[in-house]
């Protein structure tokens, strides 16, 4: 198949950052120029490991842990404090501006996808920040002498570094938090046979107001019904699973890719697109989008709002000839196979 505009892996994108303690992936519209309104960054930390204090300049953040147990402490506008623990399939939210990090504090790797409000987002890191002032702003803005400030290293900031200690996990780090969700531990949204979903929006969590995300899960057995969404644009990162995905451009160019785990696809706002599983297994999806409220319009419903007569003039053929589709006043999201694979192209 020809390389697709919608589509890239992380495994193919050299990280941003890198040491023996974790890495750090960015996909921005310099990767992935589709992208708009939304981009992707993948966090690896090793035990023992800390992301650095930083705050996001231009987007709010919605993260998915994929495996690990980290603790993440967020200082939001007007000095609000939080921290919690966030285990794997847990989420959590960070507002744009509040300064954030993110510790390793289990005994495996931990690996968290974290998706941004923004094709291209900016950071500053604490450290950064700090030393960009000289050691007498320092030592005013906290009544100390200058010299209290002469062993800090002005080198740009390293992104993860190495906890020295024990971490400090207090106990109220465990209790429920407004920025946290389980996603995974929820009750499927919609539960089929061949395929459920459960969504992270701000009709279950109050915290999301212009990003949300949806974990989809599709058997063999099903496939999501080829749809439009009119108000969002959609980022997908694959956590499992193999999968072949068709998009319609405006031009009428139609864009046919395969999906793997760690491939990041998009598709802008409005573009029709569907999804279905490739092999045996059941794919897994973390779908990102830029509203938090998404919604679609699918095939099933778009063939019953319009008559037979309407459907028959638009196919050119006599209505006799429309097939008998089914009344569906609501899309179902996923729909069952029942009939044979197309043939997967190379």
């Amino acid at each position: 198949m020809r390389k697709s505009p919608h589509i890239t892996s992380l495994g193919k994108v050299r990280p941003t950052f890198e040491n023996d303690l974790g890495s750090v992936t960015v996909v921005d519209e310099k990767v992935l120029p589709i992208l708009d309104g939304l981009s992707l960054k993948r966090v690896v930390l090793e035990p023992g490991a800390i992301r650095e204090p930083q705050w996001n300049v231009n987007a709010n953040q919605l993260a998915y842990v994929v495996s690990g147990t980290v603790l993440v402490s967020i200082l939001g506008n007007a000095d609000t404090f939080s921290s919690f623990v966030v285990r794997p399939g847990q989420m959590y939210h960070v507002e744009s501006g509040a300064v954030y990090h993110i510790e390793n504090i289990g005994p495996d790797r931990a690996e968290l996808v974290l998706a941004l409000r923004s094709e291209r987002p900016r950071h500053f890191s604490v450290r950064d920040s700090f030393t960009a002032m000289t050691d007498a702003v320092l030592g005013n803005t906290f009544d100390l002498q200058a010299s209290a400030f002469a062993a800090f290293d002005r080198s740009p900031a390293q992104q993860i570094v190495r906890r020295t200690g024990p971490a400090d996990v207090t106990p109220t780090a465990k209790l429920p938090n407004a920025k946290l969700f389980d996603i995974e531990s929820q009750a499927p949204v919609l539960t089929y046979s061949y395929g459920d979903a459960r969504m992270a929006r701000h009709q279950f969590w109050a915290a999301l107001d212009d990003i949300s995300m949806y974990s989809l899960r599709v058997r063999e057995s099903g496939m999501r019904e080829p749809h439009w969404h009119p108000v969002t644009a959609e980022m997908g990162y694959v956590a499992k699973g193999h999968a072949r995905m068709r998009v319609l451009d405006p031009d009428l160019s139609l864009d046919e890719y395969l999906l793997g785990p760690g491939d990041l696809y998009f598709v802008p706002r409005a573009f029709p697109h569907h999804i279905e599983v490739i092999g045996d297994d059941e794919i897994h999806f973390l779908i990102f989008f830029d509203q938090p409220m998404p919604a679609d319009i699918g095939y099933r419903a778009t063939a019953t709002a319009f008559s037979r007569e309407v459907l028959a003039a638009t196919f050119a053929i006599p209505e006799r000839e429309l097939p008998q589709f089914p009344f569906t006043p609501i899309d179902p999201l996923f729909v069952p196979r029942v009939n044979p694979r197309d043939p997967v192209g190379k």
